[in-house]
């Protein structure tokens, strides 16, 4: 395990305008996936970026990120990237090597798919998020309510979508369970091929919204901290323990704790 700090620091939004080279707003006190893993990437390419912490009342802040969300990477005069892709595709751009997509066109394909998988649209940390704001709504764990109520209408949360979150979320952890475990018996300790991609990245950050780390490599909100591990009898269920053996590997292996958040 690599215990240290990344190289990065918190900067205030007035300083990151200013500031030439790569930035990133991040949600804090929060370990969100999205901008965990971003987080990871930039270190493993051992990119040097300034952070700005997410805040929702900062009029600067939403005219230079064109938003109120994070993460939302910004290099140089370059447009905003908020989507992981567009994140991972820079850093890709930045630091070539070394590189988080593989070479072999099959495995890149596979690696992105998987990518997808675990980080885009309907994927499973935004069908776990909606499974917590669905469980909030109904004063059934998850998201307290205020909490929820307003994740419900930032990501178009309906009953329905709410409702089906959680079949979702098992069908992706089974599957992914199933993947490591074939890369094992092939010999491999990794999603895609023998070295570590991208999607291994997100797997281990994504993990943070079923089982956090432990409160002293990850100092989140407690009320946050309640939400993420939010009981559920089917994706306790599904949620093997290669999983979590996985995830803690890689942050042993390739990443940084504790958690700078």
């Amino acid at each position: 395990m690599e215990i240290g700090t990344m190289a990065f620091r918190y900067v205030s939004v007035e300083e990151a305008v200013q500031a030439p080279g790569l930035r990133m707003v991040v949600v804090g006190g929060v370990p969100s996936p999205w901008g965990e893993a971003a987080k990871g990437i930039f270190h493993v390419k051992k990119l040097d970026w300034l952070a700005v912490r997410l805040d929702y009342q900062s009029d600067a802040m939403k005219a230079w990120a064109g938003q109120r969300s994070g993460p939302v990477a910004i290099h140089g005069e370059e447009a905003p990237r908020d989507r992981w892709i567009d994140i991972l595709m820079l850093a890709e751009r930045l630091a070539p090597s070394p590189s988080l997509l593989p070479a072999d066109p099959a495995d890149r394909v596979l690696a992105i798919g998987l990518s997808h998988e675990l980080m885009g649209e309907r994927g499973l940390c935004w069908s776990r998020r909606l499974q917590l704001v669905h469980m909030g709504l109904a004063e059934q764990g998850g998201f307290v309510p205020q909490v929820a109520q307003y994740l419900a209408r930032k990501y178009g949360h309906t009953p329905d979508a709410g409702g089906a979150a959680t079949a979702r979320v098992v069908s992706l952890l089974r599957m992914l369970a199933q993947r490591l475990k074939a890369q094992q018996a092939a010999g491999s300790r990794y999603l895609v091929g023998a070295a570590l991609t991208a999607a291994d990245i997100y797997l281990a950050a994504g993990l943070a919204l079923f089982r956090p780390l432990g409160a002293d490599l990850c100092a989140m909100k407690p009320d946050t901290r309640a939400a993420f591990e939010t009981p559920d009898a089917q994706t306790d269920a599904a949620l093997d323990p290669v999983l979590v053996e996985h995830r803690d590997r890689i942050y042993r292996d390739h990443l940084v704790l504790p958690l700078a958040l």
